[in-house]
């Protein structure tokens, strides 16, 4: 496999623009990717008919509007090049007006109120900033997605509108040190994690086959508890996936670049190489849907639920976010004295400002049922907010506070103590992987974000709260009228008035939960505690502010999160009472009518029984409480239906649905346990966790 050869080969990118568009065609779309310049419409045509002319050469026969609506997922419909030119002739024809503008029945996916249910158009509109691909024959043009009356009804529009606001506020910054730039875009990084099983024990799972995770499963003997599969060897089968995954998304022009087992068994992630924040998140929904299919043709199942199995770590998605110029020039690298680089010091303090000032947005941002399974537990950071940046800058800070002059601290190298390895640089500042925003160098790392979440939305309150800061700092320093002390206030107060977000110790400790309450940082626990907080009226003012969301919009997101919270636990309650009742309750009856046989059986040439009769008397308690507690959750299910407004809706399946839902399951573990292999319905957490060999 020649990979420089492969890489971006299904991508109408810069080289292939050049070849098949005109210079001054190739030259005006450049610029409205480059600089953010509106596109000139009257290029649509020239550049539908290259797209298309290179789309064929590669065999795509259909195109699509390929968008992100409030699902979470990506949606296309495919429309064929092919048109007639008499009864036995045919032309393919791709135009400017196909290019720019599709129209997709919008009646069935999420609106959160935003339009009436009859009320079925919807526009998609092409996005030149990221590029098109061919997926399956298709051409698929990346496009925003809006309602009949412009509201946006997809991830992706919200997230350009904040790009431009923090494009906007940082040139504006940037004036002020004498920096001229054509553009500041917010660049990403997305890891995934991701498990791996085998598609015949998925396949006889419905838990995981209807919730993507498993609703009952009592550990096995060993777990994760030996790290053993961390960074292990890479079995066979995943090879072969992994291989298969990298040669399909360099075709894709997707910087995968770093692969390997994660902590759990049966557990794996992929890491790939920064882009501009709409490119990776267009490239992540990409890896997400490639990840999947590519496993089945491998006979595996990619699981990309938070928390799949109860009792060992559950999965994340990394976002790593930095802010950058259009020539390259890196805004959050410190540089070598960065006790120096006031420009770099301005902008950290606006990120820290930002940070503490929206807890509720960024929290808002991870929130859903999967997510609330991991956040919290000793394999991800806590759902309280806080920032790591590492002894080096913390100590600089500390200075600023005080009133001191910052000083750098020298560099060290490590000697590891063998006189054949090499002595090696090391790091300003060790890292720390329990906090929830990290600085890691050149950019921070926001670790809440679960594994199925599409990252527009984080990245787009990201923009939007450091857009900001960013935007209130030009204020002061644009009226100041000695800059140096102006700036130097500025940091300071800041500082003070932000610290509390700044934490360097463990954070899956009680102590920190107790000193986060202390410090007044807030701790939303789950889902329905903070989405009500997505319209407060500052959040409201905020988006308005920067043009990113309108208060319509803000309570449509809203509204569909909640409504989407409310369906997975209804659907994830009918499926637990469906597979206790039709399954697992047959079973440990048939356990029951076993025992007693043999007791049967066995006294007839034995007095003694005491075995069976002890296991038959412990299932019989068990299969009672199991039966209680199945008809209370089948009755909440029932109530649940009545309810009609959004949130009571949300809260009662919190409450109720996922407390009932989690007293059923421990008592179908502790009956797993009890009941010999055979007779048990479903494959076991150790069937399914080392199912790959």
């Amino acid at each position: 496999m020649n990979v420089p050869e492969i890489f971006g080969s299904l991508v109408f990118n810069d080289a292939m623009m050049k070849k098949y568009l005109p210079e001054q065609i190739y030259i005006s779309l450049k610029n409205t990717a480059l600089k953010g310049e509106r596109l000139d419409p009257h290029i649509a045509d020239e550049v539908a008919k290259g797209m298309r002319d290179w789309a064929l050469s590669k065999g795509a026969t259909h195109f699509t509007h390929w968008f992100q609506p409030m699902t979470g997922s990506t949606a296309e419909k495919h429309d064929s090049f092919v048109r007639p030119i008499s009864e036995s002739e045919i032309t393919m024809e791709f135009s400017g007006k196909n290019l720019i503008a599709g129209e997709a029945d919008a009646s069935s996916f999420p609106s959160g109120g935003l339009r009436a249910t009859f009320e079925a158009r919807g526009y998609s509109a092409w996005d030149p900033t990221s590029p098109a691909f061919i997926k399956d024959k298709t051409l698929c043009i990346p496009t925003a997605f809006c309602s009949y009356r412009g509201e946006s009804l997809d991830k992706k529009t919200p997230l350009l509108r904040s790009q431009e606001a923090i494009d906007r506020q940082a040139r504006r910054l940037l004036k002020l040190f004498g920096i001229e730039t054509r553009r500041v875009v917010a660049n990403v990084g997305a890891e995934q994690e991701y498990f791996l099983i085998d598609d015949q024990v998925w396949s006889k799972r419905p838990d995981l086959l209807y919730c993507g995770r498993t609703l009952f499963g009592a550990m096995p003997p060993k777990g994760q508890d030996m790290d053993g599969h961390y960074y292990g060897q890479i079995k066979p089968r995943v090879h072969a996936f992994m291989q298969e995954l990298d040669e399909e998304l360099w075709k894709l022009g997707i910087l995968a670049n770093t692969e390997h087992n994660e902590v759990a068994p049966a557990q794996h992630e992929l890491a790939p190489i920064y882009a501009t924040v709409n490119i990776a998140t267009d490239h992540n929904q990409l890896t997400m849907e490639m990840m999947k299919k590519i496993a089945a043709r491998h006979g595996l199942a990619c699981l990309l639920h938070e928390k799949p199995f109860k009792g060992v770590n559950g999965s994340g998605k990394h976002n790593n976010w930095s802010l950058s110029t259009a020539e390259g020039l890196n805004l959050l690298k410190p540089g070598k004295t960065p006790s120096q680089n006031a420009l770099f010091l301005l902008i950290l303090t606006g990120i820290i400002k930002a940070v503490d000032e929206n807890q509720d947005l960024l929290r808002i941002s991870v929130s859903s049922p999967g997510n609330d399974h991991r956040l919290g537990g000793n394999e991800a950071p806590p759902a309280i907010l806080s920032i790591f940046l590492g002894s080096e800058l913390e100590n600089i800070l500390e200075d600023i506070m005080a009133g001191e002059t910052p000083e750098d601290r020298p560099r060290t190298r490590l000697n590891i103590g063998a006189s054949v390895l090499p002595e090696l640089p090391c790091d300003s500042t060790d890292r720390n992987r329990t906090s929830p925003f990290a600085f890691t160098g050149n950019k921070f790392e926001f670790r809440m974000p679960g594994s199925s979440c599409s990252i527009g939305c984080p990245n787009m309150i990201m923009n939007t709260i450091v857009a900001e800061a960013l935007s209130s700092f030009s204020d002061v320093l644009e009226q100041a009228e000695d800059f140096q002390k102006a700036l130097n206030k500025l940091i300071h107060d800041t500082l003070i008035r932000h610290r509390r977000i700044i934490y360097g110790g463990n954070n899956y400790a009680e102590q920190w939960r107790e000193e986060a309450l202390r410090r007044g940082l807030e701790n939303f626990t789950n889902t329905v505690e903070a989405l009500p907080h997505y319209t407060d009226e500052k959040n409201v003012r905020l988006f308005e502010k920067h043009g990113v969301l309108s208060a319509a919009e803000i309570a449509s997101r809203q509204e569909v999160l909640l409504e989407n919270y409310t369906k997975s636990l209804g659907v994830e309650a009918l499926t637990f009472a469906n597979l206790v009742r039709k399954d697992i309750l047959p079973a440990v009856i048939g356990y029951q009518s076993l025992l007693a046989e043999e007791m049967k059986l066995k006294k007839e040439v034995y007095p003694s029984y005491e075995v069976e009769q002890e296991l038959l008397s412990d299932v019989c308690k068990l299969t009672g409480t199991l039966y209680k507690q199945l008809k209370e959750l089948e009755d909440a299910t029932e109530r649940a239906k009545e309810i009609e407004e959004t949130l009571p809706a949300a809260e009662y399946a919190r409450s109720v649905l996922f407390t009932k839902m989690e007293e059923l399951r421990e008592t179908v573990d502790t009956l797993e346990t009890l009941l010999p292999r055979k007779m048990w319905p479903f494959p076991t957490y150790a069937e399914i966790l080392y199912s790959v060999k």
